[in-house]
């Protein structure tokens, strides 16, 4: 129980270094970008003022508040379950993700994005985002596969 709760909140710090330093590195990129592997993926710098897609773009400090009421709210919820191994890494995922957007809209007052998909149209993300989108994923996988019963039992 305290192992997985410890591995929770290793996760959520490692996602957070990674993207810290990300971000950090990010202001970095030439204008015209950089293509990691050609026609697929690559890097190039852009200010998100606004939630995912840009919604509420011009609301940084408004949904930096909302991003903390959300973690402290799944913080107390969490503390209250024993959750099995599978669906609490998918939570730590979206928690480490939540926390460094929502540090840079109240530091900063936007996000910076790097990665950019060159295939197809999309915008351009950050590693937070990434987390925040698998961890989303792995949670999903967990009720469909498992329902309600995602919950750690006392006996398994």
């Amino acid at each position: 129980m305290k192992k997985n709760r410890l591995k929770f909140w290793l996760t959520v710090i490692l996602v957070l270094i990674i993207d810290r330093i990300t971000k950090e590195l990010a202001g970095g990129i030439p204008a015209e970008g950089i293509a990691l592997v050609p026609g697929v993926i690559g890097l190039r710098y852009a200010e998100n003022a606004g939630a995912a897609f840009s919604m509420l773009s011009g609301h940084p400090r408004l949904l930096g508040v909302l991003s903390l009421a959300l973690i402290t709210g799944g913080y107390v919820w969490l503390r209250k379950k024993e959750i099995a191994a599978f669906p609490l890494f998918g939570l730590a995922l979206m928690a480490g993700g939540a926390a460094g957007n929502m540090l840079d809209r109240l530091i900063r007052g936007f996000v910076p994005d790097m990665i950019e998909t060159l295939f197809m149209n999309f915008p351009v993300f950050n590693i937070a985002d990434s987390c925040l989108t698998v961890g989303c994923a792995l949670v999903m996988i967990s009720i469909l596969f498992r329902g309600k019963d995602w919950e750690k039992k006392e006996n398994g």
